[in-house]
């Protein structure tokens, strides 16, 4: 286990984190193991992942076919799929937890996709997951979007764990991190203890240099042996990391202004940027391109299973962050100069991620309610 690139990415002050979840893995001691062995920190869900290991998994089947008998409305009948997982996900992780002091150790649970427009709904459904699974050590993900951010201060504000997910852009990143700390604000008036609320901000990587790419290449092609067409071959692959070494920078900011101290000063956490979408979708990428360009203190890299396997493989650990940002804004500014906004792609790519997770969220909901007809019929 010394020799583990994931167990000295740990050691570096970067949490690995698991991407992925069903319950064959927890109930089998996969996970157990994975935390022992790769000294794995904490693990994330999404309606994909749930939907992929309901559909299919037949660890579910006497859990399902309860639920048929027992006439169990297709609402709550999710519910209980989902929370008992992330429920027992918690309880393995909960050694984590206690060990780091609250810091790691956390299951996130995602709201309803088809809330992520609806502020109020989405502040009601956090509290009421949190409540069902009841363990400290779950993280609700509510998406980063502008009606979210109101309720990733309410639901910090009462004292829940908040994910925030699927950001893309490093502004909107600075609001993800305002929201955060006036919802600490709010707790601490409140008289609540800031040390039992951890959050973390999910930036998206990948994805953006899948979005952006093709527009690069749109340059090469229409300009061949240009200036411009070098520049844009320049940035190939270059765009995602810098984005997010951008907002790494942002943090280091945040950190130094009057208003994070004194919350510190109380006992507030750190809202540590989490690197999701770390998986390479481009085959002439390395397998591990968005971890070991993302590593440094004080952040966090859930990964999927095939990455994480490659990076215990062939993973070179080493601060990649620390000086990165003047290099990272030189980058965003040539994309600039080739008339690609990078606050457009962003938006984009938000949208279709919210889509995307509804997708899933319904296909989930198809599954489990094609499931309990199927075990009504018995």
């Amino acid at each position: 286990m010394s020799g583990n690139p994931l167990v000295a990415l740990g050691a570096s002050g970067q949490s690995p984190w698991l991407d992925y979840i069903h319950r064959g893995m927890i109930v089998s001691g996969e996970l157990g193991r994975r935390i022992a062995e790769d000294g794995i920190r904490g693990v994330t869900s999404n309606p994909t992942i749930f939907q992929k290991a309901v559909s299919s998994g037949k660890d579910y089947d006497a859990q399902i076919l309860a639920l048929a008998k027992g006439r169990v409305p297709l609402p709550e009948a999710y519910k209980r799929i989902v929370t008992d997982d992330i429920r027992a996900a918690a309880d393995i992780l909960r050694p984590v937890y206690n060990a780091s002091g609250g810091e790691d150790g956390y299951i996130s649970l995602e709201v309803d996709p088809d809330l992520a427009r609806d502020t109020g709904a989405t502040i009601a459904r956090a509290r009421e997951l949190f409540d069902a699974v009841g363990r400290p050590n779950v993280m609700i993900k509510i998406p980063g979007t502008k009606e979210g951010l109101p309720a990733v201060e309410e639901t910090i504000a009462s004292g829940v764990p908040v994910n925030v997910t699927l950001i893309f852009s490093v502004l909107r990143y600075a609001d993800v991190a305002g929201a955060y700390m006036k919802g600490l604000e709010r707790l601490l008036a409140a008289g609540g203890d800031l040390r039992k609320v951890a959050s973390v901000a999910s930036f998206f990587v990948s994805r953006v240099d899948t979005a952006v790419d093709p527009l690069l290449m749109s340059v090469v092609t229409r300009w061949p042996g240009s200036p411009k067409a070098e520049t844009a071959q320049s940035l190939l692959g270059e765009v995602a990391v810098a984005n997010a070494r951008l907002a790494y920078g942002r943090f280091g900011e945040f950190l130094e202004t009057p208003r994070w101290k004194a919350l510190a000063a109380r006992g507030a956490r750190k809202q540590r940027p989490l690197w999701a979408s770390t998986g390479t979708k481009n085959p002439r990428y390395s397998d591990v391109k968005y971890v070991e360009e993302l590593i440094g203190p004080d952040t966090v890299n859930t990964m999927p299973p095939q990455t994480m396997d490659a990076f215990r493989d062939h993973g070179a650990v080493a601060d990649a962050l620390a000086g990165s940002v003047p290099e990272a804004k030189e980058v965003l500014g040539e994309l600039g100069l080739l008339d690609i906004g990078i606050e457009e792609v962003c938006g984009r790519l938000e949208d279709e991620g919210v889509q995307s997770f509804l997708d899933s969220h319904r296909k989930l909901l198809a599954a489990i309610e094609g499931r309990l007809a199927g075990a009504s019929a018995r």
